[in-house]
């Protein structure tokens, strides 16, 4: 792994716990005296009604922004991330993994599995892209299937394009 693709991985695990920590101190602040929310109040707690997409602008094909949620020590977290379409993850794939590659510069991007940055993927719904700064500093990121230490023979399947 070179010390890009490491730094990139730490950088959204360290975006992650920030963003974690930052909730629970609010929720705190919120509800003092109090325990944990109930459970029906948990994910309102989490989604600000103001928070944009940083995926638009991005040309997406096979690919497409979802607003997510992960439970980091009980406590909720949204964010935004690019996921496979339907019908691009009913695909059958077999004998393979998926991976973030971009072709100009032949980068490795990660994504997020549960609430930890990995490499690569197996099955098709697995495919979380949630850093925004990755997909923004190159102008086309793909997606991949088949063996990444041959990404250059690898399937594509999504892509994610920025137009200058």
């Amino acid at each position: 792994m070179s010390a890009r693709t490491l730094f990139r991985t730490l950088t959204v695990a360290a975006a992650t716990a920030t963003l974690g920590a930052a909730l629970i101190t609010g929720a705190q602040a919120a509800t003092p005296g109090q325990g944990t929310a109930a459970p029906e109040a948990a994910p309102s707690a989490a989604v600000k009604p103001g928070e944009e997409n940083p995926f638009l602008g991005i040309e997406l094909q096979g690919l497409k922004a979802e607003r997510r949620m992960m439970y980091p020590a009980g406590h909720p977290v949204a964010f935004w991330a690019l996921v496979l379409d339907e019908e691009t993850a009913a695909r059958h794939y077999r004998g393979g993994q998926f991976f973030v590659y971009a072709p100009a510069t032949g980068e490795f991007g990660s994504f997020l599995d549960t609430d930890i940055a990995v490499r690569t993927v197996r099955d098709p719904h697995r495919v979380v892209i949630a850093d925004s700064g990755f997909m923004r500093s190159h102008p086309r990121v793909e997606v991949r299937y088949g063996n990444p230490d041959r990404p250059k023979r690898a399937f594509t399947v999504a892509t994610a394009t920025i137009w200058m």
